[in-house]
């Protein structure tokens, strides 16, 4: 069994107007051709009746002058009675003959009740059988069919394309208050849930881990340098007016000089990554990451901080605004044909049909888990589906249970009428032979 999407009907133009199925169009197309079938074997059968009647009128008439048109005028009687018996009894099955309400004939609509239950039965017994389905499934292995119709990109563009585009009237379906108060709460005790002191240590570990801490330490150096530079006649008044009265003025700003001398100079010596003051600036992280983690007193504070960030209004409203933020971004993301979650869907069927092409366990695990769904959720309620098609059958009208199933059957039972036309004749032929030899 091939699957392919046009089988599945899809919004074209206006949204709230669906095209019909290529699955519904294709049996649309073959009950016109049952019926033309149909119509043809009818006229055949009625046919075969009104040459039978010629061929009696007109061997009645010559049988005076040509005595061996009598056994060709037998067999055309028994024809007729043949042809009409059995055409009795094909209409009398869905129809009164004539209309005439004659006793057990329109035994179709007369027992159209019994014939649904049948029908439900029939299949439940027969069809929905333990044994039976779980062989057929068994002997189908849908994972390996799944796998090569999702391996095709077209397919897999076709299911990405109908899942997201069925994701905005989702969205919208949802109560906005609704959602905000759920992710509101959802994130607000994520967010309780984890201790920050921990969490913080973690962080700064891996930063120590990545060497990101002596970069920030570098930026330290840079920033103390830069304001060393733009501020260095501020620094010297503050070096003047900080020594005594009584000297000269040269030797303050020789004093000035020397101080601004030594802080550059021990900054440039700080770029060195073996200087010591590295090395204690490290194990000052170090044991800071320490305490985060484990002193009671910083976890605290590191709690109480947390609570303070989450009661302030602006966080508040923040997780308030979230979900209009996510659900415009993704309905924008939608809207587009290259949109991210459009193209992520696309590209996980794509590698789902292709790991089930490639791992034959994966689909020996799909095919059992449809097995067990079909035994624990179908089989046990076949009795339901039954009485499904019992209620279908009984709650279509009569004319249209007579139209179904003639359209099924009826041309077959027009091959009754027309043997019945000629396996009559010939009886009728051999008894008339015998009757002319025993006489």
């Amino acid at each position: 069994m091939k699957l392919r999407t046009d089988d599945i009907a899809a919004p074209a133009g206006n949204s709230n107007h669906l095209t019909v199925s290529s699955a519904e169009s294709g049996w649309n197309e073959r009950a016109r051709r049952r019926g033309a079938e149909l119509a043809r074997m009818r006229l055949v059968a009625t046919g075969l009746l009104v040459l039978m009647l010629a061929v009696f009128v007109a061997t009645s008439i010559l049988a005076a002058r040509w005595p061996a048109l009598a056994y060709l005028r037998a067999f055309a009687e028994a024809g007729m009675v043949g042809a009409c018996a059995d055409w009795f009894a094909v209409v009398a099955l869905f129809r009164h003959p004539f209309g005439v309400p004659i006793p057990h004939t329109a035994i179709i609509p007369r027992n159209k009740a019994r014939i649904g239950d049948s029908l439900g039965s029939f299949i439940c017994n027969n069809f929905l059988a333990p044994e039976e389905v779980t062989a057929r499934i068994q002997s189908l292995d849908l994972a390996s069919r799944v796998a090569g119709w999702l391996s095709d990109p077209a397919n897999a563009a076709f299911i990405a394309k109908r899942s997201a585009g069925l994701l905005p009237p989702m969205l919208e379906a949802l109560s906005e208050e609704h959602v905000r108060a759920f992710m509101r709460g959802i994130l607000a005790r994520g967010i309780e849930s984890v201790e920050a002191s921990p969490l913080a240590a973690r962080i700064l570990s891996v930063l120590v881990a990545h060497g990101h801490h002596q970069a920030l330490f570098d930026r330290a150096i840079a920033a103390g340098e830069d304001f060393l530079h733009n501020n260095e006649e501020m620094i010297r008044a503050k070096v003047s007016t900080r020594s005594w009265k009584w000297l000269p003025r040269w030797v303050d700003e020789k004093v000035a000089d020397k101080v601004m001398t030594g802080l550059l100079e021990t900054i440039h010596e700080l770029r060195d990554p073996d200087h010591p003051w590295r090395g204690d600036f490290q194990a000052a992280i170090e044991d800071f990451i320490r305490r985060l983690a484990a002193d009671p007193d910083l976890r605290a504070r590191g709690e109480a901080i947390k609570a303070e960030v989450l009661a302030n209004p602006v966080v508040e409203d923040y997780l308030d605004s979230l979900w209009s933020e996510i659900k415009g971004r993704l309905v924008a993301d939608i809207a587009t044909d290259e949109g991210v979650l459009r193209q992520g869907l696309e590209r996980a069927l794509l590698a789902l049909g292709r790991r089930l092409e490639e791992d034959g366990r994966m689909r020996a695990i799909l095919n059992r888990w449809v097995r067990k769904a079909v035994e624990r959720y179908v089989i046990p309620n076949r009795g339901e589906i039954g009485a499904f098609i019992a209620g279908v059958v009984a709650r279509w009208d009569s004319a249209t249970l007579v139209s179904k199933l003639e359209l099924q059957v009826g041309k077959d039972l027009q091959y009754i009428r027309i043997n019945g036309t000629l396996v009559g004749g010939l009886v009728g032929l051999v008894i008339f032979a015998l009757s002319q030899a025993l006489g």
